[in-house]
């Protein structure tokens, strides 16, 4: 299934310790292709899920009370090798802060040049893998300034209601709320932007980057410990990043749990099939694919990001249910008012802490 790709970003002009073009060619081709579908059948579901996206901020402003500046936007709708090269651009972003720190180190232009390659294939070869799993995403981290881009990647959506059995509208609707929830935070929320770049900062800042016998020795420690349980991500992370850690992984949690509330709030007067589509998809996050993927789930901490799911729906759904929606929505006031990662297992503490008032298990 071919559909229009996002656009690409020019090349910075400082030097970068990746080869992202390297990395974009590697991506597009190594991703699996889509599901098999005449260009007709192709070119609606583009136009749908456009469409969709458009109808669900309706749904998401009336549950959530978040109401973003200006009118709904359509999705930005991609393939797998058209997600993989936002991803890319993505990356860059993030990665900008490491640059001067990676690239003053003694190394030969030779050197240089080689760990550039390979850290360009590694990142293609990740994100290929990445593209077919990925339904949709609201991209935070763009090379102007300014808000983020919501894009759907239509085959694994379309593939995705194939194995479930699903009615297709329903389901597209369905993710469409999912994404258009986190389109809607980051634009009704303006301060969540510089949050997210801030802690991204700091995790970056703990790294041990001029240490590389430190990064030596925590690798040889985790891969020993890995049969034991946790993921590389986990085990590789310092001291000081694992402080931010918990904060980004709390962060995540929220969004994703608000999302996930939201999702199935609406209701069967949107989604008619919204009971249906929840229980099968939450039997295929269970299940997951096969050995490879589940083992490749778990090295990369992919399986936290399951975890966040489940926690922070737990989280918004209890939030809710004591304090109602205009009482939850306290936790956009500020970076203070957000949960820690034990709030978000333990969310009455939260209720309590920003309510002022205990909170117990049997109220």
């Amino acid at each position: 299934m071919r559909v229009p790709v996002a656009p690409t970003y020019p090349r910075p002009v400082r030097s970068s310790p990746v080869d992202w073009d390297l990395a974009i060619r590697t991506a597009k081709r190594l991703a699996p292709p889509g599901p098999e579908i005449p260009r007709a059948e192709a070119a609606r579901a583009v136009v749908e899920l456009r469409t969709l996206a458009v109808r669900a901020e309706e749904h998401v402003r009336s549950v959530t009370g978040l109401i973003p500046p200006g009118e709904p936007q359509e999705a930005t709708v991609v393939d797998r090798p058209g997600w993989a090269a936002a991803n890319v651009a993505g990356f860059r972003v993030v990665l900008e802060p490491l640059a001067d720190k990676l690239l003053t180190k003694k190394q030969s232009a030779p050197a240089l040049a080689a760990a550039r390659r390979l850290t360009g294939v590694q990142m293609g070869t990740l994100l290929a893998w990445l593209s077919s799993k990925v339904l949709g995403q609201y991209e935070v981290f763009l090379p102007e300034q300014g808000t983020g881009r919501l894009v759907l990647v239509a085959p694994n959506i379309v593939e995705t209601e194939r194995r479930l059995g699903v009615d297709p509208t329903d389901f597209r609707m369905w993710v469409a709320l999912h994404e258009v929830t986190h389109r809607t935070q980051f634009t009704a929320v303006p301060w969540l932007h510089g949050h997210v770049r801030g802690e991204i900062g700091a995790l970056l800042e703990a790294s041990s980057l001029d240490d590389p016998a430190q990064l030596v020795s925590r690798l040889k420690n985790a891969i020993t410990q890995l049969p034991r349980g946790g993921s590389l991500v986990e085990l590789l992370q310092t001291p000081e990043q694992r402080v931010v850690l918990d904060r980004v992984t709390a962060f995540m949690s929220l969004l994703e749990g608000h999302a996930e509330h939201v999702m199935d709030g609406v209701g069967p007067s949107v989604v008619p099939s919204v009971a249906l589509i929840r229980d099968r998809f939450d039997q295929r996050r269970r299940e997951g694919a096969g050995l490879l993927d589940r083992v490749l789930r778990r090295l990369l901490g992919l399986d936290l990001k399951t975890l966040q799911y489940a926690e922070g729906k737990v989280f918004v759904d209890t939030a809710v249910r004591e304090l109602g929606m205009a009482g939850f929505n306290r936790v956009w006031e500020s970076p203070a008012t957000l949960p820690t990662r034990q709030e978000i297992r333990e969310p009455l503490a939260w209720v309590s802490r920003i309510s002022g008032t205990a909170v117990s298990s049997a109220s």
